[in-house]
C-alpha cells in the first residue's frame, strides 16, 4: 500500500515548495532599485547588494533544477517540452527587450529633425551621428568581434550535434572553443569602450550605443557563464544524447545572442559609421 500511495501515474513533474521564487522577486526589486538610485548617485551600497542576492538566488534555484533532472529523474521528455517552451518564451521576451533599444536607437537616427525639435538638451547638428561624436570604424574591432561570434556559433552547433551524436570528447572540446571565444569577444569589447572618444552621457547617440551594445555585452557574459557551467557540469558526466536540455537551452541562448550581435554590427555600427 505505502509504495502504491508514492507510485506516480503521470509524467509531469510536481514541484515541491520552494523559497526561490519569492527570495528571487525580493532579490530582483532591490537589484532594479538599486540600479535606479545608482544612477542618480543615492545609496551606491543597493546595487552590489542587489547582485549578490540575485546570485545568490540563480545559484540556489538552478542547482535545485540540476538535481531534479539530473540525480531524481524528474525532467522526463513530457517536462522537456515544457523547459523547452519556457526558454522559447523566455528567448521571445528578450527579443522585446532588444526591439525597445533599436526603436530608440532608429527613433534619433531616422528624425533627427523631430528630435532636435522636442528636445533643448542635445543639438545633434542634423546629422547622424551627431556633431563631435566620433563613432568606431565597424571594420575594425566591430568586425574582428562578428568573426569571432559567428565563430562560436559554428563551435556551439558542433557541440550540440557531438552531444546528440554521443560523442561526449567532441562535446566537451566544441564547447571549450565556444567559452574562449565568448570570453575574448568580451575582453574586446572592454578594450572598445576603454578606447571611445565618447561616454555614456554625451548625447543620444553615447546613449543608445551604450545601451544596445553594454547590454549585448552583458548577454555575452551571462551567456559564457551559462556554458562554463555546461562545461563542468560535462566533466562532470552530466547530459546524455537523449537528456541535455540544461545545454541546449544555454545554445539556444547563444544562438541569440549571436543574432542580435549581427543586427548590432549592421546598423549601430556599419549603417551609423561617419561618412
Amino acid at each position: 500500500m505505502s509504495e502504491a500511495g508514492h507510485h506516480q501515474n503521470h509524467p509531469y513533474h510536481l514541484v515541491d515548495p520552494s523559497p526561490w521564487p519569492i527570495i528571487g522577486a525580493f532579490s530582483g526589486g532591490v537589484l532594479a532599485t538599486g540600479m535606479v538610485l545608482f544612477m542618480h548617485d543615492i545609496l551606491g551600497w543597493l546595487l552590489p547588494v542587489g547582485i549578490v542576492l540575485v546570485l545568490i538566488t540563480m545559484f540556489g534555484w538552478w542547482r535545485d533544477v540540476v538535481s531534479e533532472g539530473e540525480h531524481k529523474g524528474h525532467h522526463t521528455p513530457v517536462v522537456q517540452i515544457g523547459l523547452r517552451y519556457g526558454m522559447i518564451l523566455f528567448i521571445a521576451s528578450e527579443v522585446m527587450f532588444f526591439s525597445a533599444f533599436f526603436w530608440a536607437f532608429f527613433d534619433a537616427s531616422l528624425f533627427v529633425g523631430e528630435a532636435q525639435q522636442y528636445s533643448r538638451l542635445e543639438a545633434t547638428g542634423g546629422v547622424w551621428p551627431p556633431v563631435g561624436i566620433e563613432g568606431f570604424d565597424p571594420f575594425d574591432i566591430p568586425f574582428l568581434n562578428t568573426l569571432i561570434l559567428l565563430l562560436s556559433g559554428c563551435s556551439i552547433t558542433w557541440a550540440h550535434h557531438a552531444m546528440r551524436e554521443g560523442h561526449r570528447d567532441q562535446f566537451m572540446q566544441g564547447l571549450g572553443i565556444t567559452i574562449l571565444l565568448g570570453i575574448t569577444f568580451s575582453g574586446l569589447q572592454a578594450y572598445e569602450y576603454g578606447h571611445a572618444t565618447f561616454g555614456f552621457s554625451d548625447g543620444i547617440y553615447a546613449s543608445t550605443f551604450y545601451l544596445a551594445t553594454g547590454f549585448h555585452g552583458a548577454h555575452v557574459l551571462i551567456g559564457t557563464i551559462f556554458l562554463i557551467v555546461c562545461f563542468f557540469r560535462g566533466l562532470s558526466g552530466h547530459f546524455k544524447p537523449d537528456h541535455h536540455f540544461g545545454f541546449e537551452a544555454a545554445a539556444w541562448y547563444w544562438h541569440f545572442v549571436d543574432v542580435v550581435w549581427l543586427f548590432l554590427f549592421i546598423f549601430v555600427y556599419w549603417w551609423a559609421a561617419p561618412a
